[in-house]
Protein backbone atom coordinates (compact mmCIF):
# COMPACT_ATOMS: atom_id res chain seq x y z
CA UNK A 1 0.00 0.00 0.00
CA UNK A 2 1.06 3.64 -1.18
CA UNK A 3 0.13 6.76 0.09
CA UNK A 4 0.51 8.76 -2.87
CA UNK A 5 -0.79 12.31 -2.62
CA UNK A 6 -1.47 14.49 1.07
CA UNK A 7 -3.43 17.21 1.47
CA UNK A 8 -3.62 19.19 4.57
CA UNK A 9 -6.12 22.12 5.67
CA UNK A 10 -5.66 24.10 9.10
CA UNK A 11 -4.51 20.97 10.90
CA UNK A 12 -2.73 21.76 13.98
CA UNK A 13 -0.25 24.20 13.20
CA UNK A 14 -0.47 23.61 9.29
CA UNK A 15 -2.83 26.11 7.84
CA UNK A 16 -2.70 24.43 4.34
CA UNK A 17 0.05 21.42 2.87
CA UNK A 18 0.02 19.49 -0.31
CA UNK A 19 2.37 17.12 -0.59
CA UNK A 20 3.66 14.07 -3.16
CA UNK A 21 5.21 11.35 -1.92
CA UNK A 22 7.95 8.99 -3.02
CA UNK A 23 6.95 4.97 -2.67
CA UNK A 24 9.38 3.94 -0.50
CA UNK A 25 11.26 6.80 1.65
CA UNK A 26 9.89 10.22 3.04
CA UNK A 27 11.71 12.43 5.25
CA UNK A 28 10.40 15.27 7.29
CA UNK A 29 13.37 17.16 8.00
CA UNK A 30 12.89 20.30 11.21
CA UNK A 31 13.65 21.47 14.41
CA UNK A 32 11.07 20.52 17.25
CA UNK A 33 7.76 21.87 17.39
CA UNK A 34 7.87 22.91 13.81
CA UNK A 35 5.58 20.58 12.38
CA UNK A 36 7.16 17.57 11.31
CA UNK A 37 5.02 14.71 13.85
CA UNK A 38 2.14 16.67 12.78
CA UNK A 39 2.06 15.87 9.22
CA UNK A 40 2.79 12.24 10.52
CA UNK A 41 -0.18 12.76 12.80
CA UNK A 42 -2.50 13.67 9.66
CA UNK A 43 -1.40 10.43 8.00
CA UNK A 44 -2.37 8.60 10.92
CA UNK A 45 -5.55 10.02 11.02
CA UNK A 46 -6.38 9.03 7.99
CA UNK A 47 -5.92 5.52 8.53
CA UNK A 48 -7.78 5.44 12.21
CA UNK A 49 -9.82 8.24 12.51
CA UNK A 50 -8.47 9.62 15.86
CA UNK A 51 -5.31 11.52 16.18
CA UNK A 52 -2.28 9.58 18.08
CA UNK A 53 -1.91 13.10 19.89
CA UNK A 54 -4.76 14.05 21.45
CA UNK A 55 -7.91 12.01 22.49
CA UNK A 56 -10.49 15.43 21.14
CA UNK A 57 -11.03 15.81 17.94
CA UNK A 58 -11.32 19.98 18.44
CA UNK A 59 -7.67 19.66 19.44
CA UNK A 60 -7.15 19.08 15.76
CA UNK A 61 -8.46 21.97 14.31
CA UNK A 62 -5.72 24.99 13.85
CA UNK A 63 -6.08 27.59 16.87
CA UNK A 64 -8.74 30.28 15.42
CA UNK A 65 -10.27 27.38 12.54
CA UNK A 66 -13.36 26.52 12.30
CA UNK A 67 -12.68 23.33 10.49
CA UNK A 68 -9.99 21.04 9.29
CA UNK A 69 -9.86 18.71 6.40
CA UNK A 70 -7.50 16.04 5.36
CA UNK A 71 -7.13 14.19 1.49
CA UNK A 72 -5.12 11.01 1.17
CA UNK A 73 -4.96 9.24 -2.24
CA UNK A 74 -3.77 5.67 -1.67
CA UNK A 75 -2.63 2.81 -4.11
CA UNK A 76 -4.13 0.04 -2.36
CA UNK A 77 -4.58 -3.56 -3.74
CA UNK A 78 -3.94 -2.30 -7.41
CA UNK A 79 -6.95 0.13 -6.87
CA UNK A 80 -6.96 3.61 -6.23
CA UNK A 81 -8.61 5.03 -2.76
CA UNK A 82 -9.46 8.33 -1.99
CA UNK A 83 -9.78 9.23 1.58
CA UNK A 84 -11.41 12.15 3.73
CA UNK A 85 -11.57 13.44 6.88
CA UNK A 86 -13.23 16.47 8.25
CA UNK A 87 -14.31 18.11 11.04
CA UNK A 88 -16.40 21.29 11.69
CA UNK A 89 -17.33 22.84 14.97
CA UNK A 90 -20.67 22.01 15.73
CA UNK A 91 -21.12 19.34 13.33
CA UNK A 92 -20.30 15.79 13.43
CA UNK A 93 -17.52 14.30 11.86
CA UNK A 94 -17.05 12.97 8.26
CA UNK A 95 -15.18 10.34 6.84
CA UNK A 96 -15.17 9.48 3.50
CA UNK A 97 -14.02 6.59 1.82
CA UNK A 98 -14.12 7.55 -2.83
CA UNK A 99 -16.71 9.86 -2.07
CA UNK A 100 -18.93 8.13 0.19
CA UNK A 101 -19.30 8.67 3.57
CA UNK A 102 -19.17 6.14 6.09
CA UNK A 103 -22.21 5.02 8.46
CA UNK A 104 -20.12 4.13 11.05
CA UNK A 105 -16.11 4.36 10.80
CA UNK A 106 -15.45 1.81 12.44
CA UNK A 107 -16.23 0.10 9.08
CA UNK A 108 -12.87 2.28 7.53
CA UNK A 109 -10.69 0.86 10.25
CA UNK A 110 -8.09 -1.56 9.14
CA UNK A 111 -8.53 -0.62 5.52
CA UNK A 112 -5.20 1.09 5.80
CA UNK A 113 -2.79 -0.42 8.03
CA UNK A 114 -0.21 1.47 10.06
CA UNK A 115 2.37 1.41 12.40
CA UNK A 116 3.71 4.75 14.21
CA UNK A 117 6.89 4.54 15.93
CA UNK A 118 6.85 7.85 18.36
CA UNK A 119 8.52 9.27 21.18
CA UNK A 120 4.77 8.67 23.04
CA UNK A 121 5.84 5.14 23.02
CA UNK A 122 7.49 5.58 26.44
CA UNK A 123 4.18 5.83 27.98
CA UNK A 124 3.95 2.01 27.40
CA UNK A 125 6.68 1.17 29.69
CA UNK A 126 6.33 3.35 32.37
CA UNK A 127 2.53 4.34 32.10
CA UNK A 128 -0.65 2.29 33.47
CA UNK A 129 -2.45 -0.80 31.96
CA UNK A 130 -4.76 1.78 30.03
CA UNK A 131 -1.67 2.37 27.67
CA UNK A 132 -0.66 -1.12 27.33
CA UNK A 133 -4.15 -2.20 26.13
CA UNK A 134 -4.63 0.61 23.78
CA UNK A 135 -1.72 -1.17 21.87
CA UNK A 136 -3.03 -4.55 22.23
CA UNK A 137 -6.90 -3.39 20.90
CA UNK A 138 -5.17 -0.85 18.13
CA UNK A 139 -3.20 -3.41 16.86
CA UNK A 140 -5.56 -6.72 16.86
CA UNK A 141 -8.79 -4.02 15.22
CA UNK A 142 -6.94 -3.30 12.24
CA UNK A 143 -6.99 -6.77 11.19
CA UNK A 144 -9.67 -8.31 13.10
CA UNK A 145 -12.90 -6.48 12.87
CA UNK A 146 -14.80 -9.07 14.97
CA UNK A 147 -12.32 -8.00 17.86
CA UNK A 148 -13.26 -4.71 17.13
CA UNK A 149 -16.79 -5.53 17.22
CA UNK A 150 -16.86 -6.86 20.22
CA UNK A 151 -14.76 -4.34 22.02
CA UNK A 152 -17.54 -1.56 20.77
CA UNK A 153 -20.36 -3.88 22.11
CA UNK A 154 -18.14 -4.40 25.18
CA UNK A 155 -17.83 -0.77 26.29
CA UNK A 156 -21.07 0.10 25.42
CA UNK A 157 -22.96 -2.19 28.11
CA UNK A 158 -20.16 -1.79 30.74
CA UNK A 159 -21.48 2.31 30.39
CA UNK A 160 -24.72 0.61 30.84
CA UNK A 161 -23.83 -1.14 33.55
CA UNK A 162 -21.73 1.51 35.73
CA UNK A 163 -24.44 3.90 35.51
CA UNK A 164 -27.18 1.16 36.54
CA UNK A 165 -24.60 0.94 39.59
CA UNK A 166 -24.23 4.64 39.79
CA UNK A 167 -27.95 5.12 39.85
CA UNK A 168 -28.68 2.52 42.34
CA UNK A 169 -30.66 0.36 40.34
CA UNK A 170 -32.51 -2.56 41.75
CA UNK A 171 -33.92 -4.42 38.82
CA UNK A 172 -31.91 -7.94 38.62
CA UNK A 173 -33.50 -9.21 35.31
CA UNK A 174 -32.21 -5.94 34.20
CA UNK A 175 -28.42 -6.71 35.50
CA UNK A 176 -28.78 -10.12 34.28
CA UNK A 177 -29.64 -9.13 30.73
CA UNK A 178 -26.53 -6.47 30.95
CA UNK A 179 -24.32 -9.15 32.25
CA UNK A 180 -24.72 -11.53 30.11
CA UNK A 181 -24.28 -9.65 27.11
CA UNK A 182 -21.28 -8.16 28.94
CA UNK A 183 -19.61 -11.82 29.58
CA UNK A 184 -20.41 -12.36 26.26
CA UNK A 185 -18.32 -9.35 24.42
CA UNK A 186 -15.50 -9.94 27.24
CA UNK A 187 -14.56 -13.72 26.76
CA UNK A 188 -14.44 -12.59 22.88
CA UNK A 189 -11.95 -10.21 23.92
CA UNK A 190 -10.33 -12.08 26.08
CA UNK A 191 -9.56 -15.75 23.51
CA UNK A 192 -8.53 -13.06 20.84
CA UNK A 193 -6.37 -11.38 23.33
CA UNK A 194 -4.79 -14.42 24.92
CA UNK A 195 -4.44 -15.63 20.87
CA UNK A 196 -2.66 -12.34 20.19
CA UNK A 197 0.04 -12.88 22.89
CA UNK A 198 1.42 -16.21 21.83
CA UNK A 199 1.41 -15.30 17.83
CA UNK A 200 2.93 -11.84 18.49
CA UNK A 201 5.80 -12.41 21.17
CA UNK A 202 8.60 -14.27 19.81
CA UNK A 203 8.10 -12.09 16.36
CA UNK A 204 8.99 -9.37 19.28
CA UNK A 205 11.68 -11.10 20.96
CA UNK A 206 13.60 -11.43 17.40
CA UNK A 207 13.53 -7.77 16.90
CA UNK A 208 14.69 -6.68 20.53
CA UNK A 209 17.76 -8.94 20.00
CA UNK A 210 17.99 -8.05 16.22
CA UNK A 211 18.35 -4.08 17.66
CA UNK A 212 20.03 -4.73 20.58
CA UNK A 213 22.69 -6.83 19.27
CA UNK A 214 22.07 -9.66 22.38
CA UNK A 215 20.09 -12.46 23.99
CA UNK A 216 18.28 -10.73 26.43
CA UNK A 217 14.96 -12.88 27.35
CA UNK A 218 12.24 -10.70 27.04
CA UNK A 219 8.17 -11.60 26.82
CA UNK A 220 5.15 -10.35 27.55
CA UNK A 221 2.48 -11.40 30.43
CA UNK A 222 -0.88 -11.35 29.61
CA UNK A 223 -2.47 -10.51 33.41
CA UNK A 224 -6.19 -10.97 33.19
CA UNK A 225 -8.64 -11.60 36.08
CA UNK A 226 -10.43 -13.69 33.35
CA UNK A 227 -7.24 -16.24 33.72
CA UNK A 228 -9.17 -17.23 37.18
CA UNK A 229 -12.61 -16.43 36.20
CA UNK A 230 -15.12 -16.61 33.72
CA UNK A 231 -16.42 -13.12 33.31
CA UNK A 232 -19.99 -14.01 34.39
CA UNK A 233 -18.50 -15.04 37.45
CA UNK A 234 -16.34 -12.44 38.17
CA UNK A 235 -19.65 -9.81 37.84
CA UNK A 236 -21.57 -12.17 40.18
CA UNK A 237 -18.97 -12.63 42.68
CA UNK A 238 -18.13 -8.87 42.68
CA UNK A 239 -22.00 -7.74 42.34
CA UNK A 240 -22.22 -6.46 45.90
CA UNK A 241 -19.15 -4.70 45.98
CA UNK A 242 -19.84 -2.94 42.70
CA UNK A 243 -22.68 -1.50 43.83
CA UNK A 244 -20.79 -0.19 47.00
CA UNK A 245 -18.28 1.52 44.45
CA UNK A 246 -21.22 2.35 41.52
CA UNK A 247 -18.99 0.97 38.82
CA UNK A 248 -18.05 -2.40 37.72
CA UNK A 249 -14.58 -3.03 39.29
CA UNK A 250 -13.23 -6.46 37.50
CA UNK A 251 -13.52 -7.51 33.31
CA UNK A 252 -11.28 -7.02 30.62
CA UNK A 253 -11.50 -3.00 30.77
CA UNK A 254 -8.25 -3.54 33.81
CA UNK A 255 -6.31 -6.20 31.39
CA UNK A 256 -2.82 -5.36 31.43
CA UNK A 257 0.25 -6.73 29.31
CA UNK A 258 3.06 -6.73 31.56
CA UNK A 259 6.19 -5.76 29.65
CA UNK A 260 9.16 -8.14 30.81
CA UNK A 261 12.71 -8.15 31.10
CA UNK A 262 13.73 -11.64 32.31
CA UNK A 263 11.58 -12.22 35.46
CA UNK A 264 11.64 -8.21 36.34
CA UNK A 265 9.52 -5.64 34.92
CA UNK A 266 11.19 -3.56 32.20
CA UNK A 267 10.02 -0.45 33.14
CA UNK A 268 12.06 -1.19 37.05
CA UNK A 269 15.24 -2.22 35.41
CA UNK A 270 15.63 -1.04 31.82
CA UNK A 271 18.10 1.51 30.71
CA UNK A 272 17.03 4.11 28.95
CA UNK A 273 18.59 2.32 25.40
CA UNK A 274 17.00 -0.78 26.99
CA UNK A 275 13.05 0.69 27.00
CA UNK A 276 13.65 2.56 23.89
CA UNK A 277 14.60 -0.30 21.96
CA UNK A 278 11.45 -2.40 23.58
CA UNK A 279 8.67 0.17 22.59
CA UNK A 280 11.10 -0.26 19.00
CA UNK A 281 10.44 -3.84 19.05
CA UNK A 282 7.07 -3.91 19.78
CA UNK A 283 6.54 -1.04 16.74
CA UNK A 284 8.06 -3.46 14.35
CA UNK A 285 6.61 -6.74 15.44
CA UNK A 286 3.22 -4.77 15.22
CA UNK A 287 4.35 -4.38 11.03
CA UNK A 288 5.03 -7.96 10.86
CA UNK A 289 1.69 -8.94 12.46
CA UNK A 290 -0.35 -6.29 10.68
CA UNK A 291 0.91 -7.56 7.44
CA UNK A 292 0.16 -11.24 7.97
CA UNK A 293 -3.27 -10.57 9.01
CA UNK A 294 -4.42 -7.83 6.51
CA UNK A 295 -2.68 -9.46 3.54
CA UNK A 296 -1.47 -5.82 3.26
CA UNK A 297 2.12 -3.92 3.60
CA UNK A 298 1.56 -1.31 6.30
CA UNK A 299 2.63 2.06 6.28
CA UNK A 300 5.81 3.04 8.83
CA UNK A 301 5.91 6.23 10.39
CA UNK A 302 9.28 6.88 12.06
CA UNK A 303 9.43 10.15 14.41
CA UNK A 304 12.54 10.84 15.64
CA UNK A 305 13.38 7.73 16.76
CA UNK A 306 16.86 7.85 17.00
CA UNK A 307 17.19 9.76 20.81
CA UNK A 308 18.65 7.83 23.07
CA UNK A 309 19.88 4.83 21.06
CA UNK A 310 23.72 4.12 20.54
CA UNK A 311 25.14 4.24 16.87
CA UNK A 312 24.71 -0.05 17.23
CA UNK A 313 21.45 -0.05 17.92
CA UNK A 314 20.75 2.75 14.65
CA UNK A 315 22.99 0.59 12.53
CA UNK A 316 20.78 -2.56 13.27
CA UNK A 317 17.18 -0.44 13.00
CA UNK A 318 18.16 0.96 9.47
CA UNK A 319 19.74 -2.61 8.60
CA UNK A 320 15.70 -3.80 9.50
CA UNK A 321 13.77 -0.78 7.57
CA UNK A 322 16.51 -1.52 4.41
CA UNK A 323 14.74 -4.71 3.88
CA UNK A 324 12.83 -5.22 1.31
CA UNK A 325 9.40 -6.88 3.32
CA UNK A 326 8.89 -3.13 4.36
CA UNK A 327 7.34 -0.80 2.04
CA UNK A 328 6.38 3.01 2.21
CA UNK A 329 8.39 4.78 5.08
CA UNK A 330 8.23 8.37 6.46
CA UNK A 331 10.46 9.29 8.89
CA UNK A 332 10.88 12.91 10.73
CA UNK A 333 14.36 14.03 12.32
CA UNK A 334 15.89 17.45 13.46
CA UNK A 335 19.24 15.91 12.13
CA UNK A 336 19.87 15.68 8.62
CA UNK A 337 22.79 13.30 9.21
CA UNK A 338 19.96 10.33 10.43
CA UNK A 339 17.94 11.11 7.31
CA UNK A 340 21.09 10.53 5.07
CA UNK A 341 22.11 7.63 6.43
CA UNK A 342 18.58 6.00 6.27
CA UNK A 343 18.37 6.97 2.98
CA UNK A 344 21.23 5.07 2.04
CA UNK A 345 21.22 2.07 3.66
CA UNK A 346 17.21 1.46 2.36
CA UNK A 347 18.83 2.68 -1.13
CA UNK A 348 15.64 3.43 -3.09
CA UNK A 349 13.23 5.96 -4.33
CA UNK A 350 12.92 9.34 -1.52
CA UNK A 351 11.67 12.47 -1.28
CA UNK A 352 13.09 15.21 1.53
CA UNK A 353 10.30 18.07 3.12
CA UNK A 354 11.57 20.55 5.20
CA UNK A 355 9.15 21.42 7.60
CA UNK A 356 8.99 25.05 9.42
CA UNK A 357 6.00 27.27 11.61
CA UNK A 358 3.74 24.70 9.85
CA UNK A 359 4.96 24.77 6.43
CA UNK A 360 6.08 22.26 4.06
CA UNK A 361 8.18 22.36 1.35
CA UNK A 362 10.20 19.63 -0.84
CA UNK A 363 13.93 19.84 -0.84
CA UNK A 364 16.30 19.02 -3.95
CA UNK A 365 16.84 15.75 -4.24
Amino acid sequence: MILKKLSILNYRNIPEASLEFSDKVNCLLGNNGMGKTNILDAIYYLSNCKSSLSSTDANTVRYGEEYMLLQGEYERAGKTENISCAIQKGKKKSVKRNGKEYKRMSGHIGLLPLVLVSPQDWNMIVGGGEERRRLVDRIISQGDSRYLDALIRYNKALEQRNVMLKQGCADPLLFETVDAYLSEAAQEIYACRKEWIVKFTPIFMRYYNFIGNNNETVSLDYRSELNEKPMLQLLHDNFQKDRLLGFTSQGVHRDDIELMLGSELMRKIGSQGQCKTYTIALRFAQFDFLKELCGITPLLLLDDIFDKLDSLRVANIMRIVSDKAFGQIFISDTNRQHLDETIRAVGSSYRIFSVESGVCRSLHQ
